[in-house]
């Protein structure tokens, strides 16, 4: 350390209010502080990595140059306090309360149902909050830019953008102006006037904060900076903390000092200049002694300093392209056009233009771009000598070299060509605008924002004046492991045989090991002749014009860019979302305070808003509490030698670590040990927990458990492992009817196939939590937990801690977003991957006489609900399809991975898709599009399952020929086949699906609910039931039913919680039916309270809801009711083969339309129109949110989700960097939902279904829209239709899908052929 006897004072503004920290730690975020020092827990800890948005703020500075205040926002979890000297934060306690008054931010996203579980809703609030501090009438644009950084796993984020719209230039019409109160910006939170003061005389002395293993140095000039970084040469240069903190956080690196320019003003500068040149001041953390700034020679007649943020300096080029003319500013707008889908705006703000460039990230989106620009760095350090640079070469896995540092004797500054150092290989010179230069940026990346890049790519072409002969190429490319520049030899003009040539010379030089970092190899090397592809067609459309110039030299004639390839020079642009919601209005004749039918906002919705909405996580500290941290296995398959837990035990606020013989009860099952005994079945099981006064205290100590392993065999990961070790789960699952091998000997054809599923993270926003509060006696305990089902938890826990089960209290307030077995999966929750083989038997006309499915799911090393979605799968399997003949068998395989676990949907969405995938196999063979194909299969009269369950199609027939009517399917079909005859790099799909969805658990026992009302004296309700609350609105929802028994307005109603002490033996919420069950429960007990009230109601009608209460308890009159529901009665007999599973059936439809890039794989969506059953909605709000959010996460399991594991079995795909779950920019630019108009199901109450899993199945519509476009591109390529259907249709799928010249290039040339033929 320095040895310094103090730190200095830290001060900044929260919400208005002073904080001075005299004892700031440089490892605490703001984040932290805010929460654990402030108790402002509005802001929520979700990923912890700056890429989920759940932590967003608004910090306000005085720019030091400018003066000027700018608000901006940020992901408080990056955000080091000490970075925060002479800062005002904003969070979303400092925008509005319930209890004070609402921000219109807060008011209109609860009001316009942008909120289901609520813990991503601060973070959205301050999102928006920060643009309208900003631009108080947004464009639509700005809107979807402020939201890019922010996900939502529950609203499909269509009402949170409506709710947005509003303040936009251009408002929605969903609602009226006078619905909301207006904004008003002169009521804002004003920035300080101490900080104003401090900022106009800023201090140019030292500051210092010491933690207990960090010291946070923040010099006030450069000359101090640059003493700092001589003598602490391995310090790291810390601005936005965007690379280093994640990198701190996952690796675990501690770094004694760090270094914070942030305070010295020639870093911030901006201005323009009359030179040729743009200098950007950048330092550089990673240089050696002495090297501290550099400066960036860019672009003319602009300087940028290098503490400036991505999103200034995209508004800075934004600002001069809008000012020049386009020749001169060609580079740019390459960058602008990278900066504006590189991560979200939060990072944009905080990630700073030198710590970019000089991270040197292989995947960097600008480094490429500055290298093809002739970017020059120029070192400054205090050094007196320098030598000349000499090229260093590349580290492995980075698309860009090492800097070498030359010195100058004399002087502490020198220049290094960005190019020829920086990048390993590109020339350096002045850039100068000329006549004939084509700059282009190209980045493919899993979804279109806010994601890395596979691959990036700069390019430069320059012809000599007056002809058509290439003077400089200069090509860079990011992403693929190892620098790249230009081809050597290039021929002398832009022909098509020069463009062979050089996709040849750059393969060659591209040279990619089966092992290079993150894979796709193959994919990444198509990627490089397809940008190349790319960047000739748009220098050739660039220099057309140039040759139509009167003064261009006789003869001078560029190549012509035929018609069909035109689209592939066309970006996808980002749109703003628009759509239709229909719904039934309710009966006239129906009283006004009855809420049923109404789209009753969530009863949580402002709480949400505000972030007053407590979770698990913020219920304040209570006295004596101790931090519990998880030790999990490393190894896939391994004997446990020794567990060394003396280190860990030694360490200060540890209090003990929990392992296996410490459980006074049971350990778990059989099947599945809550901690491990003797051996591990996958990374990632639970071996022991450490118990420590904080929770870094037991994050420290979990490292320093020591576990020796024996690694055993077989170690199985795959299905395929799987079946040939014969590992499996459970019994073969298997139904049959007909006589399946009869019938293919009857068909006019028959295909085989395989059909392969990915699995998907639950990607749960709110972290697992828990909280355990033992009570003074009788072994009693509370228990605080986000769960679905807390009886699970309340009996796991009585027998793991041997007490009976009526001394443990659940209490559920609220989850931040549950879809199944959370309670169960404690260190890693993710849904079966799986793989079906199928055998299709039809004739030439379409219609399926003869289909043998057999699926296998990845179940894992535990059973956990693995039978249970087999059965299901099994049970489902069909979809809206009447065949005579099926047979359909699962099994469930027994692997070294994390045991997998249900998901929404049940095995639905991953069984259906390979009854879908039939479907389009048969069309293709039958010369048929695949909707006429599913049409002339359906059942369409009332008719019995496969396993003898009767139904009745009807609106099945009527979702599916609504949404063939609202869509306009017919002349879009003929659009999308004249689109595709057009355009040969492009591609348009389009696919409608039908869906029979079963609702229900498949047991009679697990259909029961539960309810118990209170009246009080006073007249208030309260209501408790045996649902929870996980996003779907079932409180919401209770209280309508109650409302309209007991017909009082809902004001008078009120949810506490779920409690396993006031609703016992409850049944997980889950299987669609929570509100069903419930409903009925809270339905019973206050038909029970209102007969009891008949006879006081009766004797005085006139009287007043009060006065009959009053009335009741003066005449004993129990005001208490306990509600009660037996079930739905349903069974299944497997021995043979038939049974009344589900209750009922939820029907839907969708259609989707998608345009891919057949050079890059990636796609857009164009529009997608849903038809669902509701019956009749008990709150239509509420069911179309639950629908669209279950279709975009469908949408997410079909296109972008994929998870990734190492040969080691540890999942490389954590976190929201990595796990690509659907963003703002990924809703369908046309998105249109109805419910179908009401019909009656005596079944149910109020005739309402239940909709929280049916909707993703839908999202598949996209998946066969992209498969569609797939199909229509190999068919103009002459490739077979029937190639295998792979989910997630990522854009590595989709481009090797799409083979071409360059696909063909790519395999003809492989690294490993290259080597052999070196060799």
């Amino acid at each position: 350390m320095l040895g310094l006897s103090r730190s200095d004072e830290l001060v900044f503004f929260v919400n208005g209010r002073k904080v001075i920290e005299r004892n700031a730690d440089p490892e605490v975020t703001l984040l932290t502080f805010l929460r654990k020092n402030l108790g402002l827990t509005g802001t929520k800890y979700a990923c912890g990595r700056g890429g989920c948005g759940a932590c967003t703020v608004m910090v306000s500075k005085c720019e030091p140059v400018s003066k000027k205040i700018r608000h901006f926002s940020v992901t408080a979890c990056l955000v080091p306090i000490c970075s925060l000297y002479g800062a005002a934060v904003t969070t979303v306690e400092g925008v509005g309360s319930i209890k004070t008054k609402l921000h219109p931010v807060q008011e209109r996203i609860a009001k316009s149902h942008g909120t289901q579980c609520g813990f991503c809703t601060p973070g959205m609030v301050m999102s928006m909050y920060t643009l309208l501090r900003n631009h108080p009438q947004p464009s639509e644009e700005q809107l979807m830019e402020a939201l890019g950084g922010n996900l939502c796993r529950c609203t499909g984020y269509r009402p949170i953008l409506e709710s947005g719209k509003t303040f936009c230039m251009i408002s929605t019409e969903l609602f009226a102006k006078d619905e909301f109160q207006p904004l008003d910006p002169t009521q804002e939170l004003i920035f300080p006037p101490e900080l104003l003061r401090l900022a106009e005389n800023p201090e140019e002395r030292t500051l210092t904060f010491r933690g207990e293993r960090v010291t946070w140095i923040s010099p006030g000039t450069l000359k101090d900076l640059l003493e700092l970084k001589v003598k602490h040469p391995e310090a790291p240069l810390v601005l936005g903390n965007t690379a280093l903190g994640p990198a701190m956080k996952s690796q675990g690196h501690v770094h004694p000092i760090l270094l914070s320019p942030a305070r010295i003003s020639e870093l911030s500068m901006v201005s323009t200049t009359s030179e040729a040149s743009v200098e950007s001041r950048v330092l550089d953390e990673h240089s050696g002694p002495g090297v501290m700034v550099t400066i960036q020679r860019l672009l003319p007649g602009l300087t940028i300093g290098a503490g400036c943020s991505l999103a200034q300096v995209k508004d800075i080029l934004a600002e001069r392209v809008s000012e020049l003319p386009e020749e001169k500013t060609q580079t740019y707008r390459a960058l602008l056009k990278h900066l504006r889908s590189l991560a979200g705006q939060q990072i944009r703000n905080m990630a700073s233009l030198g710590g970019h460039v000089i991270s040197r990230h292989c995947y960097s989106d600008l480094n490429p771009i500055l290298a093809v620009g002739n970017a020059t760095l120029n070192l400054v350090s205090a050094a007196l000598r320098s030598t000349r640079p000499e090229h260093s070469p590349a580290p492995e896995g980075q698309a860009v070299g090492s800097l070498t540092s030359p010195r100058r004797a004399g002087g502490g500054a020198r220049q290094v060509p960005l190019g020829e150092h920086f990048l390993a290989g590109l020339a350096s010179a002045d850039l100068k605008p000329e006549e004939g230069e084509v700059v282009a940026a190209f980045r493919q990346a899993q979804c279109p924002h806010n994601a890395w890049a596979h691959a990036n790519a700069g390019m430069r072409v320059l012809l000599q004046a007056g002809t058509d002969t290439i003077e400089d190429l200069s090509i860079a490319f990011g992403g693929l492991g190892a620098a790249t520049s230009r081809p050597p030899l290039l021929p002398a003009a832009p022909r098509e045989l020069m463009l062979d040539e050089a996709c040849r010379l750059l393969l060659d030089e591209v040279s990619l090991p089966g092992s290079a970092p993150g894979g796709m190899v193959e994919f990444k090397r198509t990627l490089v002749v397809s940008f190349l592809f790319k960047f000739y067609l748009e220098v050739l459309q660039t220099l057309k014009p140039l040759a139509a110039r009167p003064s261009a030299p006789d003869g001078l004639r560029y190549p012509e860019v035929s018609d069909p390839f035109l689209s592939a020079l066309e970006d996808f642009p980002v749109t703003v979302p628009q759509g239709v919601q229909r719904y039934q209005r309710v009966d006239s004749r129906q009283p006004l305070q009855d809420p049923v039918g109404r789209p009753i906002m969530h009863l949580s919705g402002l709480k949400h808003a505000t972030g007053e909405a407590i979770f698990c996580d913020d219920i304040p500290k209570v006295e004596k509490e101790l931090f519990m941290a998880l030790v999990t296995s490393t190894r896939a398959h391994a004997k446990i030698i020794s567990i060394d837990l003396s280190k860990a035990l030694e360490l200060p606020g540890v209090v003990d670590v929990i392992t296996a013989e410490d459980i006074p009860g049971t350990n778990g099952t059989e099947d599945e040990r809550l901690l491990a005994v003797d051996e591990v079945l996958c990374v990632g099981q639970i071996i022991c927990a450490v118990a420590a006064e904080t929770d870094v205290q037991a994050k420290r100590a979990i490292e320093e458990i020591k576990i020796t392993y024996e690694d055993l065999e077989p170690v199985i990961f795959t299905i395929e492992d799987a079946i040939k070790h014969n590992s499996f789960l459970c019994p073969e699952k298997k139904l049959e009817q007909g006589n399946i091998e009869e019938a293919f000997e009857k068909v006019d054809q028959v295909i085989e196939g395989e059909v392969h599923v990915g699995g998907q993270e639950h990607f749960y926003m709110e972290t697992q939590r828990v909280l355990v509060i033992p009570k003074t006696e009788d072994n009693e305990l509370d228990i605080y937990v986000s769960t679905q089902d807390p009886t699970h938890v309340q009996k796991t826990v009585s027998s793991t801690l041997n007490i009976p089960i009526n001394r443990i209290t659940c209490h559920v307030k609220r989850c931040g977003w549950r879809f199944w077995r959370e309670s169960r999966k404690i260190s890693c929750v993710r849904s079966y991957c799986s793989c079906g083989c199928h055998q299709v038997g039809f004739m030439n006309n379409g219609r399926i006489k003869a289909l043998d499915i057999e699926c296998f799911i990845n179940g894992g090393c535990t059973l956990d609900d693995s039978e249970q979605v087999t059965e299901f799968l099994i049970l489902k399997l069909e979809n809206a399809y009447k065949i005579r003949n099926l047979r359909f068998r699962g099994r469930a395989c027994m692997t070294n991975l994390p045991s997998n676990t249900a998901f929404r949907g049940y095995g639905f969405p991953q069984g259906t898709l390979v009854t879908e995938s039939c479907i389009t196999a048969v069309a293709a063979k039958c010369g048929l599009l695949p909707e006429q194909v599913r049409e002339k299969n359906m059942y369409k009269t009332v008719d019995k399952t496969i396993y003898k369950q009767a139904f009745s199609p009807e609106n099945l027939i009527r979702c599916w020929n609504e949404c063939l009517d609202q869509s306009s399917f017919g002349s879009r079909r003929k659009q999308v086949e004249a689109f595709n005859k057009k355009n040969y790099w492009k591609k348009k799909g389009l696919a409608i699906v039908p869906m029979k969805f079963s609702v229900g658990f498949g047991a009679t026992s697990y259909h029961q609910a539960a309810a118990l009302v209170h009246i009080y004296t006073d007249g208030s309700v309260l209501v408790t039931h045996g649902g929870n609350e996980l996003g779907q609105g079932i409180h919401t929802k209770m209280l309508q039913v109650a409302s309209r028994e007991l017909k009082i307005p809902m004001s008078y109603m009120h949810i506490c919680e779920t409690s396993t002490a006031t609703v016992p033996n409850t049944i997980a919420t889950a299987a669609s039916i929570g509100s069903d069950v419930n409903g009925r429960a809270v339905q019973n007990a206050c038909q029970i309270l209102l007969k009891r009230l008949e006879p006081v109601i009766q004797k005085n009608p006139e009287g007043s809801w009060e006065d009959w209460i009053e009335a009741a308890f003066e005449q004993r009159i129990s005001l208490s009711a306990t509600g009660y529901y037996r079930g739905y009665k349903a069974f299944m007999d497997w021995e043979k083969g038939e049974g009344d599973p589900f209750p009922y059936y939820v029907y839907g439809a969708a259609c989707s339309e998608v345009e891919i890039d057949c050079l890059t794989g990636a796609h857009k969506k164009i529009r997608t129109d849903i038809v669902m059953d509701a019956c009749c909605s008990l709150n239509p709000a509420i069911d179309i949110g639950q629908v669209e959010g279950a279709f975009i996460q469908g949408m997410g399991l079909y296109t972008t989700e994929e998870l990734k594991y190492s040969p080691e079995g540890v999942l490389y795909s954590r976190g929201p960097d990595e796990y690509k779950i659907p963003t703002i920019t990924d809703v369908p630019e046309e998105f249109n939902v109805s419910l179908l108009p009401a019909s009656q199901t005596p079944l149910t109450i109020y005739s309402s279904k239940g909709l929280g899993e049916s909707g993703m199945f839908l999202g598949s519509s996209v998946f066969f829209a992209i498969t569609d476009a797939v199909a229509a591109a190999r068919r103009e390529r002459d490739i077979a239709d029937d190639f295998t259907v792979k989910s997630p249709a990522t854009p590595e799928w989709v481009r090797m899908a799409c083979a071409d010249r360059f696909t063909e290039m790519v395999l003809q040339f492989s690294p490993s052929e290259k080597m052999a033929c070196e060799s």
